[in-house]
């Protein structure tokens, strides 16, 4: 936020008028996140990724050693399926439940604004520069008659 104000003052003292500038703060998003996906609604974000590869790689390493195992292969393998899928749905959940508890950490510290400046064409590099110095994730210009 500070960087803001700063950047804020800075175009103030290129002589762009306090009227002209505009500063809108984006709501954050209250909902957590769901830990299973439906039909309607996907975050992007799966439980099974390192689960299904880890079931594969101990499924196969157990049947070969089943062989040599009183129950055999099969069993030994279908063992070892559901370990290691269980050990990646393990692994995945940690990683979920570390970076939600990063986030909400980092909750109030972040603040992402909308600033609009109304300026003449002329002053359209300097406002530019000086966003773009202040840490401005992006910019766009748009020009009227």
């Amino acid at each position: 936020m500070l960087i803001l104000k700063i950047a804020i003052s800075n175009l103030e003292k290129q002589g762009i008028h306090r009227e002209k500038i505009y500063a809108v703060p984006l709501d954050k998003r209250a909902e957590t996140r769901k830990i299973f996906d439906s039909l309607h609604y996907s975050d992007g974000v799966s439980l099974i990724d390192i689960g299904l590869p880890l079931a594969t790689a101990f499924s196969v390493v157990t049947a070969s050693v089943g062989f040599e195992l009183d129950w055999g292969p099969i069993y030994w393998g279908l063992i070892g399926a559901v370990t290691g899928f269980l050990l990646g749905l393990l692994i995945r959940l940690v990683i979920l439940w570390k970076t939600e508890k990063k986030e909400t950490r980092l909750k109030g510290k972040k603040a992402d604004v909308v600033l609009i400046v109304e300026c003449e064409k002329s002053m359209g590099e300097k406002v530019e520069k000086i966003l773009w110095e202040h840490l401005a994730m992006g910019l766009a210009k748009v020009e009227s008659n």
